[in-house]
């Protein structure tokens, strides 16, 4: 049976495959015509329409803030990935990476559409864990530790060891919530409309959380008061604010977290530090200002975006991790 692990992000789909690493990472979206609901683009190609298709054409993500909302076009999305990586010949076994006590009802869906699409067997496990693992930190009984994985949708927090989650929970806020604000911020200061792509790019290229950051990139839309296309110059002080504001509502989670903790843990953190990952921890400068703000040190994994379907690899290959960490 063929071993996979599957993050089915909001914004980004991660499949490692046992034997082969990481072998797909395409956005989580397809691009259908509105009035049949016909499926025209999967992943990256539907991606690029985003923001730029003629009015009978439009976009959906089928899974908002970690959950599929949109079963129909999740089952047919996960088949095309799944063709991509996996001949037919082959059943599954495949690990889902899903947020902090995910509800049961949650996972139903997911198992739905896992089956749908072909799927053997199914099993689940938390980001807290996995974000931990794809970092090759050792888990145990007695060793508690504190990982933050910062997504599109959801970001999951927790402090947990081998024998459960000590304290954790998962938030409503991610990079979308970013995204969305930058494109109010950019329109309100420049008097500049930005699509989701540009706002998006904005905050990968200049995005940083370091005071008196120089870095700038110009940026093209659509003048508010005439209309027509413009370009301005946008530097990383330029969109401080709004990045900020949702990395320090993540930042006032994580210490409600830590207030929680029994005094025994709470040392064991203030020794060890949080273990960081997601996209959104290679904004510039996101694990000296997390580091600054806890009061401890901050370790961001060498490839935030890929350690939770690194982790799931590592889980889903180890019978032992499978029984201790699997939902």
């Amino acid at each position: 049976m063929l071993k996979l692990a599957i993050d089915f992000g909001t914004a980004v789909t991660k499949i490692f495959r046992i034997g082969s690493g990481i072998v797909l990472a395409e956005a989580t979206c397809v691009s259908i015509r509105k009035e049949t609901g016909e499926i025209r683009a999967f992943g990256n190609d539907a991606k690029r329409l985003l923001g730029k298709t003629a009015e009978p054409t439009d976009v959906i993500f089928p899974v908002y803030e970690g959950e599929i909302v949109n079963e129909r076009y999740a089952i047919a999305l996960l088949e095309y990935f799944l063709q991509k990586v996996v001949r037919r010949s082959f059943s599954v076994e495949a690990l889902f990476c899903v947020p902090c006590a995910c509800p049961l009802a949650s996972r139903e869906k997911y198992m739905r559409v896992a089956q749908a699409a072909g799927i053997s067997r199914v099993l689940f496990a938390e980001t807290p864990y996995l974000a931990a693992l794809g970092q090759d930190l050792s888990l145990s009984e007695s060793n508690p530790v504190f990982t933050m994985d910062i997504g599109a949708g959801k970001t999951s927090c927790a402090a947990f060891s081998l024998d459960g989650i000590i304290a954790g929970l998962t938030m409503n806020v991610g990079g979308n919530n970013m995204d969305v604000h930058l494109i109010d911020h950019v329109a309100e200061t420049f008097n500049l409309k930005i699509g989701t792509l540009s706002s998006e790019k904005l905050k990968n290229t200049v995005g940083s959380l370091i005071e008196n950051d120089n870095q700038s990139t110009i940026v093209n839309g659509r003048d508010v008061a005439t209309g027509k296309p413009r370009s301005v110059s946008v530097s990383s002080a330029d969109i401080l604010l709004p990045i900020r504001i949702y990395v320090d509502k993540i930042i006032e989670y994580a210490e409600l977290i830590l207030k929680k903790l029994p005094a025994e843990v709470s040392a064991v953190m203030c020794k060890n530090g949080i273990y960081l990952a997601g996209g959104v921890c290679m904004i510039a400068g996101f694990a000296d200002y997390v580091a600054d703000r806890l009061q401890m040190e901050a370790h961001l994994a060498s490839d935030p975006q890929t350690a939770v379907v690194l982790g799931g690899g590592r889980t889903i290959g180890s019978g032992a991790l499978v029984r201790s960490i699997c939902m």
